[in-house]
């Protein structure tokens, strides 16, 4: 059984739902520390044309709390301005209303915990893409004592895997005799270049599935699903 583990993030960019679609079985792993400045609350959408950087707020003060600890924000009008933004700079793509109510969806559920928001977020698209992966979280019962390497084998081996997935850019991080060792093969997934068409704009790469979803058919992203390569080292 192929498995992947990967902390939350909020709306992903494509290579991430590659990973999900990857594998029988994806770990959300929310029993870390939340580091300041990366994507579990915040991602890129266009805004005008260009890249924009946009944020869920969370009541995290530090570095030291877990995941699945943190608090959302629900005091501001971070939701509500996100789909104010999302509406009036996507409203013209040509799948806008599918899209927009499937990410609607999500946002608008009474969330009081961002991991909660963020499994919402993917169980919609997911099931807009169809993707059947099983979606579970280590905060269900994995012992945290351990990190690193070890903690991803104690996963795997807790529900029996065989076969490890990872994102190609981690290859440094992985040593690929321990996961032998384990009864593991360790794999690293590459998205292929991935280029589509945004209104008239030159292509910005890397941004929230959010809008690759607003310009492309649930076909197409399930052919685009498929571009990628699995690495070993």
């Amino acid at each position: 059984m192929k498995i992947a583990i990967m902390q939350p993030y909020l709306f992903p960019y494509i290579g991430y739902f590659q990973l999900i679609n990857a594998v029988e079985k994806f770990v959300i792993l929310d029993t870390v520390s939340y580091i300041k400045k990366g994507w579990i609350n915040r991602n890129r959408i266009l805004v005008n044309g260009t890249p924009h950087l946009f944020t869920i707020s969370i009541k995290a003060k530090s570095q030291n709390i877990l995941i699945k600890d943190i608090l959302l924000d629900n005091d501001k009008n971070d939701v509500e301005n996100l789909l104010k933004t999302i509406y009036l700079n996507y409203k013209k793509a040509p799948y806008f209303k599918n899209v927009y109510e499937l990410i609607e969806e999500s946002l608008m559920k009474k969330h009081n915990k961002i991991v909660d928001l963020i499994l919402s977020s993917i169980g919609v698209i997911n099931h807009y893409l169809d993707i059947s992966t099983k979606i579970i979280h280590t905060s269900t019962g994995y012992n945290t004592d351990i990190s690193g390497q070890e903690r991803i084998i104690k996963i795997c081996n807790c529900e029996k895997a065989t076969h490890y997935i990872n994102p190609i850019g981690g290859i440094e991080l992985y040593n690929n005799e321990l996961f032998s060792r384990n009864g593991l093969e360790l794999s690293f997934l590459k998205t292929k270049p991935l280029e589509y068409k945004q209104f008239a704009n030159i292509f910005e790469p890397n941004l929230s599935i959010v809008d690759l979803l607003m310009f492309n058919s649930p076909d197409k992203v399930a052919e685009m699903l498929m571009e990628y390569e699995l690495w070993q080292k």
